[in-house]
């Protein structure tokens, strides 16, 4: 359960921003949606590579720089 604490005289638009940063950190909706449809692990898998090779490009091309 996510805990907000209130200060006296506060906003409440505040307050209700940090909840949705806090549970948007949790990744609940994230796996929610991610439970919907079956994915293939293998699948998973080579996004998961992609994504790191891409990542490991970005940061070659940084150092080079």
């Amino acid at each position: 359960m996510i805990v907000i604490p209130v200060k006296e005289g506060e906003n409440i638009d505040r307050a209700l921003k940090k909840f949705k940063r806090k549970f948007e950190k949790t990744g609940v909706i994230k796996e929610l949606r991610a439970r919907q449809v079956y994915r293939k692990p293998s699948v998973t898998n080579r996004e998961q590579r992609i994504k790191a090779a891409y990542i490991q490009q970005l940061q070659n091309e940084e150092q080079a720089q």
